[in-house]
């Protein structure tokens, strides 16, 4: 079962993810918090596996408790902000994913909460396009020769900057899904990363 701390100010948006992820299958809401401050401390409580992170919220915001958040639970930003700079900010502080409020469907948070809990990386399509917008905004730095990664690997790291799914990536290179998730295995091992979203600042020059 995976547990779920959802922090969020508002009530109703608080009732509403409880409803969305009671109603998966695997998952429970195990807390509730209003501030960063209570989150802090649920989150040593009731060690969940997962916490759903506003950022706009009173006492202390999201993005002030996210290091230490992200020390005892995988960090799934669920907010309404969607300001380059503040995704960026978040992903560099440990979340291991973002989603913008109105730009996701209850089955996407649901997945979403699934894959941050096994240990992987989740944009949604909306926060995808801001962070990649803003790194092509910049000069991209390419890993260093070290790094060793092959011509068909970095293709597949150039579309996963562009925010495409396996299937999508496989489509344009023409390659079976299961090829794309063996390029992105070795990929994550070359770069020493665990996740998607790891690969993605590393090879923007962001780590």
């Amino acid at each position: 079962m995976i547990g779920v701390l959802v922090v969020d100010d508002n009530p109703i948006v608080r009732a509403a993810l409880r409803g969305y992820l009671d109603a998966t299958p695997d998952v429970t809401v195990v807390a509730e918090a209003a501030d960063g401050l209570e989150a802090l401390a649920e989150a040593r409580r009731a060690a969940p596996a997962v916490t759903l992170l506003d950022h706009r919220m009173p006492i202390a915001d999201g993005l002030s408790v996210l290091t230490e958040l992200a020390r005892h639970t995988a960090v799934l930003v669920l907010t309404s902000d969607a300001d380059p700079a503040l995704i960026a900010r978040m992903l560099h502080g440990g979340a291991r994913g973002y989603l913008i409020h109105g730009a996701f469907t209850p089955e996407e948070l649901q997945r979403a909460v699934i894959a941050v809990a096994s240990g992987y990386g989740w944009l949604s399509p909306a926060a995808a396009a801001v962070a990649t917008a803003t790194m092509r905004a910049r000069p991209a730095a390419r890993p260093h020769p070290r790094y060793g990664l092959t011509r068909r690997e970095q293709d597949v790291l150039d579309l996963l900057a562009e925010g495409l799914s396996n299937a999508a990536i496989a489509h344009r290179l023409l390659l079976t899904e299961k090829t794309v998730k063996n390029h992105l295995h070795r990929v994550y091992a070359k770069l020493r990363v665990t996740n998607r979203t790891e690969a993605l600042l590393r090879w923007t020059g962001r780590t």
